[in-house]
């Protein structure tokens, strides 16, 4: 690092500050978020274990759920392994490179689950409103060309921002970064140069990711509750709608974070910085969390394989 004739800074690392105002307690914030980690990684891994053993469960809905547990895997070790660090070992420094590498990660697996959920809502409508075509439709070639897709799609729309910063930003006012992971509207908010493309491609991307993919999910379930309400009986309305349940609590817990940290951003600007932070945290933990919780709950298979290993665990032998 050094500094520029007009004072900025053009560092080799930045210093993530972890949750601020809260640093006495850092040490204590770490046991809720290392259980909730533990959790979160315990349950994604059973989740992917179940499927795989279980038969009956090879079907394209399921395979979006290995999916979503990946994802989950994903976005909560970009974060938590560094942000436990912090609160353990005082390890607030992250080298550049890093930085934007965790925040290619973040940013794109967030992009990405937003793609599944979409692809889940597809597989749904098919599913209920032209039954006899799914197996034809939703065969698995394209359940993977349709992972493979919003994979592509997350890498395509987030490439850009780290390399944007990279080429564009190399000058900035500090090295401390107010966040406990290295976040995109954290990094450009530091930098000295004119942030105007930055921060309009990031709020373009936005718009596409949640306001488009909730739309169109929101249209989907607007064709399946149409076509649920012409059954004949309420028992088969209800069933039907069951089928939904899962996919539609997921979407709510990943969805429903992300707006109130949104909006507590945006708007909570008399919010403490400290709960800014916290809420960020949670919408990355909480989806990997109950996730797994909600399926396990819901789908009759997963719960009776589940109870059928932890009664032979507790078998004596």
């Amino acid at each position: 690092m050094f500094m520029s004739n007009n004072a900025c800074l053009v560092p080799s690392s930045f210093w993530l500050t972890g949750i601020p105002g809260l640093q006495s307690l850092h040490i204590w914030l770490s046991i809720p978020f290392s259980s909730m980690y533990l959790v979160a990684v315990v349950g994604n891994v059973t989740i992917l274990a179940v499927i795989k053993v279980e038969r009956s469960l090879h079907q394209p809905m399921y395979f979006f759920l290995c999916m979503l547990a990946i994802i989950d895997l994903v976005l909560s070790t970009s974060t938590m392994p560094k942000l436990l660090a912090i609160f353990w070992f005082g390890a607030h420094s992250i080298d550049l490179d890093a930085c934007l590498t965790q925040m290619f990660f973040i940013h794109c697996f967030a992009t990405v689950e937003s793609g599944i959920f979409l692809a889940m809502a597809f597989d749904r409508y098919v599913a209920i409103c032209d039954p006899l075509r799914h197996t034809s439709v939703l065969t698995h070639a394209a359940v993977s060309r349709l992972g493979l897709v919003a994979l592509l799609r997350g890498v395509l729309y987030i490439g850009p921002l780290p390399l944007m910063i990279r080429l564009r930003l190399p000058l900035y006012r500090t090295q401390i970064i107010a966040h406990s992971y290295c976040e995109h509207m954290a990094i450009v908010t530091l930098a000295c140069g004119d942030t105007t493309v930055n921060n309009l491609y990031g709020m373009g991307i936005g718009f596409l990711v949640l306001i488009l993919d909730s739309l169109a999910i929101t249209a989907s379930y607007v064709m399946i509750f149409r076509a649920v309400m012409g059954l004949a009986t309420p028992e088969a309305r209800l069933k039907t709608l069951g089928t939904c349940s899962s996919h539609i609590c997921a979407i709510l817990v990943f969805y429903i974070p992300i707006a109130v940290s949104s909006l507590t951003h945006r708007f909570g600007h008399h919010v403490p910085p400290h709960i800014h932070i916290l809420l960020a945290n949670f919408y990355l933990l909480i989806p990997p969390i109950l996730n797994p919780v909600v399926y396990a709950l819901r789908t009759k298979q997963i719960r009776e394989r589940l109870l059928h290993v932890l009664k032979a665990g507790t078998q004596p032998k």
